[in-house]
């Protein structure tokens, strides 16, 4: 018999010992936990329920502790020909484990910074309205044919009509800068906001050992040229001025008590690393009195490439891991 949701739990369809997993700080990133190849999730529940039936609960948990890792191992899906061509995407699976415990099906998740419209898959896949704001058309489109080619319905609208596309059960992507297109958002219309926020301007370095293998198989290696994009500030300090008016519409946007994931990964520049997570934390508290950071996650990247970054020479750090940054609107 499975657990069931509590009746008190307003946040999302998780039965308690599910959310207390959920509630580490610590993610193994990328696929599913590695089993072994005969053992599926559906025997391992099965074997996890007649544990728990034969030796009670508490000693079930512990037996259960040593034969598989409560650590999840995940790995991003294969990137489709249309996903590869953006510069800098993130995990669908990842997105859907926070949509999935920060809401209730049928409720309405916000990406500003929508790319490929992975935020918009994980929605669909997970019975969620997603919105998605994208600057570049061409991303844009990207992000409308992987919806497609996945049976997704999903309308391309203007910020003002969005909830009534929203409302009929479509994904709804908008063709505008994120800084205006959330004014036509009302206050408090979104339930749940995730999103990864452009590196600044660290696409355009030189060197870079990613974007020379990009560049050799004929593929953008950054976001767009356009004045309006982000990335293509060249003062730090402008860049996270301009991200926190952005992520103050989004605390506008959010309804109370409502949750706002944000995807980031420290980097270097040059000779200088940047805490990159520190300062976009800093910079969404006080970009919305309401805004209020309740911690973080650390979601690890095994998958990801080791490089040997300054070897002989000196240590030079392979950034494997990211952090989500969990605000709640107060």
């Amino acid at each position: 018999m499975s657990e069931e949701v509590h009746p008190r739990n307003r946040l999302n369809e998780l039965c308690n010992r599910q959310w207390l997993i959920e509630t580490k700080s610590f993610w193994r990133s990328a696929d599913v936990a590695a089993l072994p190849e005969w053992l599926d999730a559906d025997l391992l529940e099965q074997f996890s329920l007649w544990l728990g039936e034969t030796q009670g609960q508490e000693r079930a948990e512990a037996m259960m502790g040593q034969l598989v890792s409560s650590v999840m191992e995940s790995k991003a899906p294969p990137r489709d020909k249309l996903k590869a061509t953006h510069p800098a995407t993130f995990s669908e699976r990842d997105i859907e484990r926070l949509i999935r415990l920060f809401t209730k099906s049928g409720q309405i998740v916000l990406d500003p910074f929508a790319g490929t419209g992975s935020t918009l898959l994980a929605a669909a896949t997970s019975d969620r309205i997603g919105i998605g704001i994208e600057l570049i058309e061409e991303w844009l489109e990207v992000a409308r044919q992987r919806l497609e080619a996945a049976s997704v319905s999903a309308r391309v609208a203007e910020a003002t009509d969005v909830l009534t596309h929203a409302e009929m059960g479509a994904q709804v992507l908008i063709h505008a800068d994120a800084r205006s297109a959330m004014e036509g958002l009302p206050e408090g219309s979104v339930d749940f906001i995730v999103t990864s926020p452009p590196y600044w301007n660290i696409l355009r370095k030189k060197g870079e050992k990613v974007a020379q293998e990009r560049t050799g198989k004929g593929l953008p290696t950054h976001y767009s040229e356009s004045e309006h994009d982000l990335g293509n500030i060249e003062s730090y300090e402008e860049f996270l001025t301009e991200l926190g008016d952005i992520f103050g519409e989004c605390g506008r946007v959010l309804r109370e008590r409502g949750y706002m994931c944000v995807i980031v990964s420290d980097f270097r520049h040059g000779k200088q690393f940047h805490l990159y997570h520190a300062d976009v934390a800093n910079v969404i508290e006080q970009s919305h009195p309401d805004l209020q950071l309740k911690g973080l996650t650390v979601l690890v990247q095994d998958s990801k490439g080791l490089y040997p970054l300054g070897i002989p020479y000196a240590f030079v750090s392979n950034i494997h891991h990211q952090y989500v940054l969990i605000f709640q609107r107060m």
